[in-house]
């Protein structure tokens, strides 16, 4: 069963799903000042409550009995209702096998426990303001670099091989450097201008991981990438070729 919690002024509506009643609390006590919260205590219930009142945002715990968060964030990105809902994952498991587990899952963030409310906040504060930004329409909905073609309107990449659909953050990330061909960005600097991170407040495992899962995406050979290029010391860039 769902619990809400809200103050008058709340207007973002975001969904925390963690099977530890003592967390799940405290972070509802830390949100509901800014936020309109919903608590729920298992996957089955995520999906359910997502379902019913299409949260702005979800904070997920990986580690339930029955559906765990992974499993529960794989079905929601199935769900044409639910698919681009962000997602941030906060739990005890750090490894980076585990972030890229839940990065693969279709996770847009990743957090580890024990954490600091205020490092939270200021995470989902960053992701709900890039979700509510629009991005003014350029006079075309395909953006073209080299063999690289992405539609704006259908979340889709095409190469010269082959036609991959992105998850809401691969999309603004691949975008971001599409826009910015042969410009070498740091994993700092895109923490900052895709994820809307203050300066040095984010983790480059993050860059690093959504780097991967687009490389593997896109590239023919991920181990020996032909678009998304690493210059050693310096950061990520798309060749244009010319």
């Amino acid at each position: 069963m769902a619990v809400s919690s809200q103050d008058g002024g709340a207007t973002h509506r975001v969904l925390v799903v963690d099977d530890d009643i003592e967390v799940a609390k405290s972070i509802e006590a830390s949100l509901r000042k800014h936020y309109q919260v919903y608590v729920v205590y298992s996957g089955i219930e995520a999906i359910k409550e997502a379902r019913r009142h299409r949260p702005d945002l979800i904070v997920l715990d990986v580690v339930m009995p029955g559906m765990d968060g992974l499993e529960t964030c794989r079905e929601l990105r199935v769900d044409p209702a639910l698919a681009n809902v962000p997602i941030l994952f906060l739990t005890a498991l750090g490894r980076p096998e585990d972030r890229v587990a839940g990065f693969r899952a279709g996770a847009d963030d990743y957090l580890t426990k024990p954490f600091n409310l205020e490092e939270l906040q200021l995470r989902i504060t960053a992701i709900l303001r890039r979700a509510s930004q629009v991005i003014p329409k350029p006079p075309i909905q395909m953006l073209k670099v080299k063999d690289l073609t992405l539609d704006r309107n259908s979340y889709q990449v095409t190469t010269n091989k082959k036609q991959v659909k992105l998850t809401p953050v691969e999309f603004d990330l691949l975008y971001h450097l599409m826009m910015h061909p042969d410009e070498v960005f740091t994993s700092d600097r895109l923490l900052q201008e895709v994820w809307d991170y203050p300066s040095e407040s984010g983790s480059p495992d993050l860059v690093r991981m959504h780097i991967k899962n687009l490389r593997n995406k896109i590239e023919s050979d991920p181990s020996n990438p032909e678009f998304i290029i690493t210059i050693p010391r310096r950061g990520y860039t798309i060749a244009s070729g010319h």
